[in-house]
C-alpha cells in the first residue's frame, strides 16, 4: 500500500483539524492523543509524510527520536510517571490504524493499569490541562 497524503495526521498538521499541541518544529508536531491509554499520552509525529516505520528515511527517523526522547522526558516528568512506553505500529498485522509514522508516548504508574487504546476520548478540559502540564515541562 502506498501513502496516503490525505490522512488525519497531514491535516493535524496543516491545521485543518484541532489538536492539543504540545511541541512543534520543523521535524515533527507532538499532540495529546484523544484517546489515551494513560492521562498525558501523547503522539509525535513527523511532518514529512511515510507510511510508518519500516518507509521512513533513516535521517528523518534520527532527528525524529530526539524529539521523542526530549518530549518522553517531559511527560514522565509532568505527569509523575515511573516510566515511559514507546510504542510505534507498523503495519495493520501491528495495531496500525493510521498511515501516517507516528511515536506514541504513553507514561506509566506503578501498579495502575492503562485504559485500551480504543477504549474512548477523554474531555477536552483533561487534555488541554495535561498539555499544558507537558509543555510547562518542556
Amino acid at each position: 500500500m502506498s501513502y496516503d497524503p490525505d490522512n488525519i495526521f497531514t491535516k493535524i498538521i496543516a491545521g485543518d483539524i484541532p489538536s492539543h499541541k504540545v511541541y512543534e518544529d520543523d521535524v515533527c508536531i507532538s499532540i495529546m492523543d484523544i484517546m489515551p491509554e494513560a492521562p498525558g499520552h501523547v503522539l509525535v509525529v513527523p511532518k514529512k509524510g511515510t507510511r510508518n516505520l519500516l518507509d521512513a528515511d533513516p535521517e528523518m527517523l534520527a532527528e525524529v527520536i530526539k524529539r521523542v526522547q526530549k518530549i518522553g522526558k517531559a511527560v514522565k516528568q509532568a505527569m509523575d510517571a515511573d516510566g515511559i512506553l514507546l510504542r510505534q505500529s507498523s503495519e495493520e498485522s501491528a495495531g496500525q490504524t493510521v498511515y501516517h509514522l507516528h511515536f506514541h508516548l504513553i507514561p506509566c504508574h506503578d501498579n495502575v493499569k492503562r485504559k485500551d487504546h480504543v477504549s474512548g476520548t477523554t474531555a477536552n478540559d483533561e487534555l488541554a490541562a495535561n498539555c499544558e502540564k507537558i509543555k510547562a515541562a518542556l
